[in-house]
């Protein structure tokens, strides 16, 4: 029961907004409209020809290129949004509370001794020990289908399936607004 009250926790934090501030490893402010313009073309041309499934990463702030790509599926009905994330060339990392279910890290970052700065709060590092930040924390967003809008995911990375023709998304969200992929 706890995993499902911290998903649920997480899912309120994500719904009540995220992300207006900043991180970046030399503490300088990107505004994340920013950081997150270079996803748009890219998200809406892989989630309208993908025969598998579309993946973004933003990285929003933390200053990585944006991950788009589309995942085989094969044969399968539905596929591990973990597996999906990680044939996208991302690889992820949860808390030592809450395992897969709850993102901390893609691709390293923000990495163990990274000092993420939010407008309105203190410094600070993420240590993956349990619930993320509110003011700074990975998103995960799925899209039903390539013309739906995009949906906070109900369920963490660890336990979601995805059908081909959908599309997941992880965005790094800092401050008090939540961007969806490519936003």
């Amino acid at each position: 029961m706890p995993a499902l009250a911290a998903l649920t926790l997480l899912g309120a934090l994500a719904l009540s907004g995220c992300a207006a501030g900043t991180t970046t490893p030399s503490g300088t402010t990107v505004p994340s409209s920013t950081a997150t313009a270079a996803a748009t073309d890219a998200s809406a041309s892989a989630g309208e020809s993908c025969a598998g499934v579309s993946v973004v990463v933003d990285f929003g702030p933390l200053d990585e290129p944006t991950i788009t790509d589309c995942a085989a599926t094969g044969d399968a009905k539905t596929v591990p949004a973990s597996t999906v994330v990680a044939d996208a060339g991302a690889t992820t990392e949860g808390t030592a509370q809450y395992g897969d279910q709850v993102v901390c890290r893609v691709n390293g970052r923000p990495a163990a001794d990274e000092t993420i700065t939010v407008d309105g709060t203190a410094p600070f590092t993420e240590a993956c020990q349990g619930m993320p930040a509110a003011a700074a924390y990975w998103a995960l967003w799925i899209r039903p289908s390539a013309d739906a809008d995009w949906e906070y995911a109900q369920e963490g990375l660890g336990s979601l399936k995805l059908e081909p023709g959908q599309s997941i998304g992880l965005v790094f969200t800092t401050g008090t607004e939540t961007p969806t992929p490519g936003e």
